[in-house]
């Protein structure tokens, strides 16, 4: 069993309060059909999504970025067609939410992926070179196997993105793939 893990690619994240905009929007496809290829091969697909309080002071993120993803509002909605995949098969993918850059921090992801004997991780969604990146780092050091899909990440800051990819592979010795199939 493999892991799938869609991190923040919400209307916010993509086109709304802090958008990646056109290379967060071109990656839609590929994420949606990655998506349900893992869901039909009974993998484990989570749903890793930023999830912010209006108007926190104490989060570290609110002198750095302008308000996105808060609770309850649209933009910490899924972008597109990957909120239909989710709502097609909600009982099969765990929706989690993240108050940090990485997917582990605060989370009990490490847990869900422990539990199922999971060793290797496929990352999608935005942005790169931050909490896509982040995201691996902290998997890197739990001693996950990491695929990363470049066809399916994105980020607002190109040369940041391509930093990024480079770092997956030469610091974390991830695997960059494109057009993958299992």
């Amino acid at each position: 069993m493999k892991a799938f893990i869609v991190i923040d690619y919400t209307v916010d994240f993509v086109i709304g309060k802090l958008p990646c905009g056109d290379p967060a929007v071109a990656i839609e496809a590929r994420i949606c059909k990655l998506a349900n290829r893992f869901l039909a091969h009974q993998d484990f697909v989570v749903m890793a999504v930023d999830l912010h309080e209006e108007g926190d002071p104490f989060h570290p993120e609110t002198a750095l970025f302008p308000p996105h993803n808060i609770r309850d509002t649209e933009g910490r909605e899924l972008f597109g067609e990957l909120k239909e995949v989710h709502e097609a098969h909600r009982s099969d993918i765990y929706w989690m939410d993240k108050t940090r850059y990485s997917a582990f921090c605060g989370t009990d992801l490490e847990l869900q992926l422990r539990a199922r004997g999971i060793q290797e991780l496929h990352l999608v969604g935005v942005c790169t070179d931050i909490c896509v990146l982040h995201t691996a780092v902290d998997a890197y050091n739990k001693g996950f196997s990491l695929i990363i899909h470049e066809d399916a990440v994105a980020s607002f800051d190109a040369v940041g993105h391509d930093w990024a990819l480079r770092h997956f592979t030469s610091t974390l010795g991830a695997k960059v793939v494109r057009d993958w199939k299992n």
